[in-house]
């Protein structure tokens, strides 16, 4: 098992578009592997490879019982019905605001053996695809907010965090002791 360290709010790479990626082969299977571990020890249910400091197009969801990868995703179909939201990242770790999204979406994505799919997704999960499709494209789930909401957000987060520095480790919660 090997844990990346993740990315946090200040890092360039969370701003950059992610590159296609061109060949699914072991060694991206190996770097998919580590991001699951990643996301299980923090305790996500999504993250992009751009949180994990590498800028190329996967991400991963593990939400409502579903588990799948996402080599070039793309959201080909979106509903017009749209639902707020509370939204959290493991790059603005406890720091949680409500976003408007798409009810239901339909994804084009690759599997880690690159073969083409395509899924229909509504609810958290849907949320969750738009979410880390959005961190590939170099957006934050507070890009959504206005700007009054957002820089109080940003500027709240940063005096809870200064001298952090631009990653973390996550590390396995301990549970509570009995008492």
């Amino acid at each position: 098992m090997a844990v990346l360290d993740i990315h946090l709010l200040g890092s360039p790479v969370l701003r950059e578009r992610a590159e296609e990626i061109t060949v699914v082969d072991d060694e991206l299977r190996a770097f998919i592997d580590d991001m699951y571990d990643t996301m299980q020890v923090a305790s996500g249910i999504g993250l992009a490879a751009n949180q994990v400091g590498v800028a190329r197009r996967v991400a991963i969801i593990d939400a409502e019982q579903q588990t799948f990868t996402m080599i070039n995703p793309r959201i080909v179909e979106s509903s017009s019905v749209k639902e707020a939201a509370e939204e959290g990242c493991l790059s603005i770790p406890d720091m949680f605001a409500e976003v408007t999204r798409p009810n239901s979406i339909v994804l084009e994505a690759l599997n880690e053996q690159g073969e083409p799919y395509r899924m229909e997704a509504s609810g958290l999960v849907a949320r969750a695809i738009q979410h880390e499709i959005d961190h590939l494209d170099g957006v934050l789930f507070i890009d959504y907010l206005g700007a009054m909401k957002r820089t109080l957000l940003v500027k709240r987060w940063k005096k809870d965090n200064q001298g952090e520095g631009l990653t973390r480790t996550p590390t396995p919660e301990e549970p509570e002791p009995a008492s």
